[in-house]
Parts: C-alpha cells; sequence; structure tokens
C-alpha cells in the first residue's frame, strides 16, 4: 500500500497526503507547498509517508 501512496505522492503530491493521513493540516501544508513549488509538495508529502 505504500508504493501506491508514494506514487500518488510523486503525481500528485497532496492526495499522497490525503491517504495517509485523512483531513488534517498536514495535508493543508501540503497543499500550500504545492502551489508554492511542486517539488517541496513532493518531498514533503514523502516525508509523511515515510514516516508512518
Amino acid at each position: 500500500m505504500d508504493l501506491i501512496r508514494i506514487l500518488c505522492a510523486i503525481f500528485l503530491p497532496p492526495l499522497g497526503v490525503f491517504l495517509q493521513t485523512g483531513l488534517s493540516t498536514q495535508l493543508l501544508i501540503n497543499i500550500f507547498l504545492t502551489l508554492l513549488g511542486y517539488i517541496p509538495g513532493i518531498v514533503h508529502a514523502v516525508w509523511i509517508i515515510a514516516k508512518e
């Protein structure tokens, strides 16, 4: 299941975080980072998925 989440995080970072944490502050942070730049959103999403 983590492989699917990581693939989602690469293509659409907020989706990967949503699948891991649901509606949370981490999701809002990831949306903000993705709007600032695609790469920071990916890094944050992979970090959230790998952390848990």
